[in-house]
């Protein structure tokens, strides 16, 4: 949901690093002599993303040749990736991209992982290659688990190829209710087609997002709770709002579709909220 820029490293350069300082001399060789379908299959996974057919990739196409899909995982990811000097190099630039740690795909969680965008377990030649390598929190990639998009309605946003962060798209509504909660929802740009608002909309489901925000905004009112009453009590609900306006901005100059923003903002068109509304009464 929020973009990151392009990692630096093509697929080949990062495939040649990770399997460059395997042990075996016999599994290098063979692993050196699949380099080139690993190239191509970061060339068609990239095709595919800018022509927004992901969803008609087969597993079948993205093997490494004269090396099972396990093997291929193990050999290049788990050991040439992660457990390698110059591999690990590449997995750390990947893992750092994002500001302050915060998840991409949620803007909530600190990355703790990298997410394999097309699953590692059915596009092996793709488990090494940098843009398919999302960081991300431990929830997100728990809740992305392995499965591969079956529409163009299904691919989740991607943090390095969609770019939606120009305009506001985060929207939350206060539930006027003792006690009250905020519902968090997507409201489209004007100039987002109707796949695009599809795919966000997806995203938003399979990580959450709504209930994820929710919670947190009841954590954060809980903790300005005595502030806002005696703001309420002291000057009315117009100093109330006027507060309430003031952290929106201070949010929104920070990220525009943070959780935060949105909750900020929809509490200070509330004229119910600002009136009391978090009391209960």
């Amino acid at each position: 949901m929020w973009p990151l820029p392009r990692p630096a490293f093509s697929a080949r350069t990062s495939y040649d690093t990770c399997v460059g300082s395997t042990q075996s001399k016999n599994r290098r060789e063979k692993l050196q002599k699949a380099a080139d379908s690993a190239e191509q299959a970061g060339r068609r996974f990239r095709k595919a993303a800018a022509k927004s057919t992901l969803h008609k990739l087969r597993p079948e196409a993205f093997q490494l040749q004269g090396i099972t899909g396990g093997d291929a995982v193990t050999w290049a990811y788990e050991n040439g990736m992660v457990s390698t000097m110059k591999g690990r190099r590449i997995y750390d630039r990947l893992m750092a991209a994002p500001a302050h740690d915060i998840c991409p795909l949620c803007g909530q969680g600190m990355v703790k992982s990298l997410d394999h965008f097309l699953p590692k377990s059915e596009f092996a030649a793709l488990c090494v290659d940098p843009l398919n390598l999302i960081p991300a929190c431990v929830d997100c990639n728990k809740a992305k688990g392995d499965q591969a998009p079956e529409s163009p309605e299904t691919v989740t946003l991607h943090p390095y190829l969609d770019n939606i962060d120009d305009h506001p798209w985060l929207t939350a509504r206060v539930v006027q209710e003792a006690p009250t909660w905020l519902e968090y929802f997507i409201t489209p740009p004007g100039h987002w087609d109707t796949l695009l608002t599809s795919r966000a909309s997806h995203h938003f489901e399979v990580f959450n997002l709504a209930e994820l925000y929710s919670a947190q905004a009841g954590r954060t009112l809980n903790s300005i709770r005595l502030q806002l009453t005696d703001l309420l009590e002291e000057t009315g609900p117009q100093s109330v709002r006027a507060y309430l306006e003031g952290e929106a901005r201070t949010r929104r100059a920070a990220r525009l579709n943070g959780w935060e923003t949105a909750a900020y903002q929809a509490w200070a068109e509330d004229d119910w909220f600002c009136a009391g509304g978090w009391t209960g009464i």
